[in-house]
């Protein structure tokens, strides 16, 4: 499902990654999940951490951060995803050195587990943890610790939450336009919890795998 970076312009978000800013950033997309990945790297030091991997394309995220000289601490998962297979597992294998992350709560299988308010460095920035459940229970909200930017996973979206594929096209929002404009967040609770429970979409066409496979972090163990 597609990420959103929120408080961010598009054109914000393009400055702030460009070649004259102290963090590098860049946002790759895998078609067929419409999954965002996002890239953040302190270009002074070349430590970088890589959010939402999927499978299909870990090898293109895995050759870019070569390319672009950075060394990967961690492959960081926002939840455990119904519609894709993470690339946290593979990246582990192609670039030495990197460990795979995602919330406690979502019992899946990771080098390092994750708490609300816990923090992932890299360089001179960090990732703080946000705690987010709903889309599912070990959702998790990455805000940088200038508080520029916050990769909110599933559990906040463009005029919506949960699922992505209504999304109209749209890969940036703000705060402040999804909490006057997003019709599920301006609903009370009681409306809110109402159109969740009825909304009678179609399971994701990878679950069924997906879930199993990334429970144990993209690497599906041989049985015998």
């Amino acid at each position: 499902m597609a990420e959103a970076v929120l408080r961010v312009a598009r054109r914000q978000l393009s400055q702030r990654g460009g070649s004259g800013a102290p963090i590098l950033l860049r946002q790759m997309f895998e078609p067929v999940s419409c999954t965002f990945t996002y890239l953040l790297g302190d270009r002074e030091s070349r430590e970088a951490v890589l959010i939402d991997p999927v499978l299909e394309t870990a090898p293109r995220d895995a050759q870019l951060i070569k390319e672009l000289g950075l060394r990967l601490l961690y492959a960081v998962n926002t939840h455990c995803h119904a519609d894709h297979i993470t690339g946290s597992g593979l990246l582990r294998s192609l670039l030495p050195g990197c460990q795979s992350v995602i919330s406690r709560l979502s019992g899946a299988q990771a080098d390092l587990h994750i708490e609300d308010g816990d923090s992932i460095r890299f360089g001179r920035f960090a990732l703080e943890t946000r705690a987010s459940p709903g889309h599912t229970p070990g959702c998790v909200t990455f805000v940088l610790n200038d508080h520029s930017m916050a990769f909110t996973g599933d559990a906040l979206l463009i005029r919506g939450c949960g699922r992505t594929d209504f999304q109209q096209g749209f890969t940036v929002s703000t705060v402040e336009e999804e909490r006057t404009l997003n019709p599920r967040l301006t609903l009370s609770c009681e409306e809110f919890v109402k159109i969740m429970g009825n909304l009678n979409l179609p399971k994701p066409q990878q679950i069924d795998f997906a879930v199993p496979a990334n429970m144990r972090c993209g690497v599906q163990t041989p049985t015998a």
